[in-house]
């Protein structure tokens, strides 16, 4: 059974020249998380349209997940079910957050309290040198927490739009090598 690709994109949704919105253009069977408010997120919102789209999926999937979407990832892993957890090959996840800096957006403090468990699954945190909204240490120690690989990109900001990735196909190869991790 093939593995489908959920994106899981961060607070204001991802934008037209950001890699999952592009991802999602040159691979159109990938499903796109649908939140109902993306100005004005929510963890437990969040959590429930993350698992709506899984609901639509059948068989194994994996995360790419940018931001705080990869917060939310965390924070679903808390509640989901075992069976729905099982389904889970991977996560991707991208830039995530550092929440607990006095500089937070107001707009993202009901996801403060980011869930530092051990995820389920084989993942892979993404980080960039020069991140504005995350050190680098705080990078690291989310994917130590989570018992993530770590993958420090360079200076590519938030790893969105305007970092000029494109396609990104490094991160397509990292994602592809989730899709192939055991079950």
């Amino acid at each position: 059974m093939s593995v489908t690709v959920i994106l899981i994109p961060g607070y204001l949704n991802s934008g037209p020249d950001h890699w999952q919105t592009l991802w999602q253009l040159v691979f159109p069977q990938h499903v796109r998380v649908r939140q109902l408010d993306w100005n004005h997120p929510r963890r437990q919102a969040w959590i429930e349209g993350l698992h709506a789209a899984l609901r639509c999926c059948q068989g194994p999937v994996v995360f790419a997940a940018h931001s705080l979407g990869c917060t939310t990832v965390a924070a679903w892993c808390r509640q989901a079910e075992p069976d729905t957890l099982r389904r889970v090959r991977g996560a991707l996840l991208v830039a995530p957050p550092e929440l607990e800096r006095p500089d937070s957006l107001p707009a993202l403090h009901d996801f403060q309290g980011i869930p530092a468990h051990p995820l389920p699954f084989p993942s892979r945190v993404i980080a960039s040198s020069n991140d504005p909204y995350s050190s680098l240490a705080a990078s690291e120690q989310l994917a130590q927490a989570w018992g993530s690989q770590f993958t420090l990109l360079g200076a590519c900001g938030h790893i969105n739009g305007e970092s000029n990735l494109g396609t990104w196909p490094d991160g397509q190869d990292w994602l592809r090598q989730l899709m192939v991790s055991p079950a």
